[in-house]
C-alpha cells in the first residue's frame, strides 16, 4: 500500500515538473468541448512571445504520433531547399495510378496539392529528395523523433517518423517567423499555400492530417495564427474511429482557438 501511494505522489510531481517546465495553462472549456464531442485527444496552443503553452490534455500533447499528411508542411520546405522543385506552383507527375480519391488523379502544383492533401504527388516530391537528403533535413529541423527509415516515401504515413503535438507547435512558431534555417523565401512560399483564412483581424494557417495506419487512427489540425502582429501555434489530434470523428477535427480546433481569444 505504501508502494502504491510513493507511486502515486511521484506520478503527480512529474505531472507539476512538466506543467512547469512548459508553462502550462489548462483550459477547462477546451475540455469540456472535447467531452460534448465526445472526443480523446489534446489540443495546444503555443505563444513564442511568452514561451507559453495553452489547452487540453498535456499528458497527451506530449505523445508523439504518426504526423500524416502534416508532413505536408515541412516537406514541402525540404524539397524547396533541396531543390527537389523549383517552386511550389511547378507541376509533378502523381505517377497514373488509381487512387482513393478522383481529384488525387491528376498532375499539380504543390500549391493545389496541399490544398486537397494529395499524397501520392508528395511522395513524388519525396522520391526526387531522397532518402539521404530527407533525413539530413529532418536532422536540421529536429522534427518529432527524427527517424525516418529506409523508404523516403511513406515513413510520415506509416512510421517510423512521429512528432508530438507540443512539438508540432514549436515547428510551426519557428516556420511562421521565419526563424527557421531556411532561405526566407522557401519559408515564405510554404506559409503561402498553407493559408486557410484570412480576415481584416487576423490570418489562419493549417494543415490536416489522418493516420490510419494505427488502431485508432489519428487525426489532426495543425497550424497558426497571425494576429495584431504576434503568432500563435496550434496543434490538435485526436483518435479516430470512424468518418465522424475525422469531420469533427477542424470544428473543435476552431472553437478552441475562439476560446483562447485568438480567432
Amino acid at each position: 500500500m505504501a508502494r502504491r501511494c510513493w507511486l502515486f505522489i511521484l506520478v503527480l510531481f512529474s505531472a507539476s515538473i512538466c506543467a512547469e517546465e512548459f508553462k502550462w495553462q489548462h483550459s477547462q472549456a477546451i475540455t469540456k468541448l472535447f467531452q460534448d464531442a465526445e472526443l480523446t485527444g489534446t489540443f495546444v496552443l503555443y505563444d513564442p512571445q511568452t514561451q507559453t503553452y495553452s489547452g487540453h490534455n498535456l499528458a497527451r500533447a506530449q505523445q508523439r504520433y504518426l504526423p500524416a499528411s502534416t508532413f505536408k508542411i515541412p516537406n514541402t520546405l525540404i524539397s524547396l531547399a533541396a531543390g527537389s522543385v523549383k517552386n511550389v506552383d511547378e507541376v509533378l507527375p502523381y505517377g497514373g495510378k488509381l487512387q482513393p480519391f478522383p481529384s488525387w488523379e491528376k498532375d499539380m502544383s504543390l500549391r493545389d496539392a496541399i490544398g486537397i492533401s494529395n499524397v501520392p504527388v508528395y511522395q513524388e516530391l519525396a522520391r526526387r529528395t531522397g532518402i539521404k537528403t530527407m533525413r539530413e533535413h529532418i536532422t536540421k529541423l529536429s522534427y518529432g523523433n527524427g527517424e525516418i527509415g529506409e523508404t523516403v516515401d511513406n515513413f510520415w504515413l506509416i512510421g517510423p517518423l512521429k512528432i508530438s503535438a507540443l512539438e508540432q507547435t514549436q515547428f510551426l512558431a519557428k516556420l511562421a517567423q521565419n526563424q527557421l534555417s531556411y532561405p526566407v523565401e522557401n519559408q515564405t512560399a510554404v506559409k503561402d499555400i498553407a493559408l486557410l483564412e484570412s480576415t481584416a483581424t487576423w490570418r489562419l494557417h493549417g494543415k490536416t492530417g489522418w493516420a490510419n495506419a494505427t488502431t485508432p487512427g489519428i487525426g489532426w489540425w495543425v497550424g497558426w495564427v497571425e494576429k495584431d502582429g504576434r503568432v500563435y501555434s496550434f496543434a490538435l489530434n485526436v483518435d479516430v474511429h470512424g468518418d465522424a470523428d475525422v469531420k469533427k477535427r477542424v470544428p473543435i480546433g476552431r472553437e478552441s482557438l475562439k476560446v483562447l481569444g485568438v480567432l
